[in-house]
């Protein structure tokens, strides 16, 4: 009942930039928490960062200082702006959100994006 369409991933040089954006559309009564998580090959998928609809974030560490998420309620959509990119940031980057239909108000369900690949490589 909530899609997510993401965008922005690329190739892009250690050092660089990359900005992402998650757009929900659907039937959306209330989104409190969006956020990103990301998958290396081999490895689990981990937070990166979330923001919840009163504005407070979590970043995972290594990110802090680099990666700065904001969201825009008015377009339902959240974005990620990186910084200093570094190849270990290489990953396939989902987004998430945390909210609620109009059909069940109260009810609060996990969403995911499709997945965008960053890669960050010289």
């Amino acid at each position: 009942q909530v899609q997510l369409v993401e965008s922005g991933g690329g190739l892009v040089q250690p050092g660089g930039s990359l900005t992402l954006s998650c757009a929900a559309s659907g039937n959306i009564f209330m989104l409190n928490v969006m956020g990103w998580y990301r998958q290396a090959p081999g490895k689990q998928r981990e937070l990166v960062a979330t923001m919840t609809d009163g504005g407070t974030t979590n970043y995972k560490d290594s990110v802090k200082g680099r990666f700065t998420i904001s969201r825009d309620n008015a377009k339902n959509t959240v974005y990620l702006q990186m910084n200093s990119l570094k190849p270990e940031d290489t990953a396939v980057y989902y987004c998430n959100v945390e909210g609620s239909v109009w059909e069940s108000r109260s009810h609060f369900t996990d969403y995911w994006g499709q997945g965008t690949q960053v890669t960050v490589s010289s």
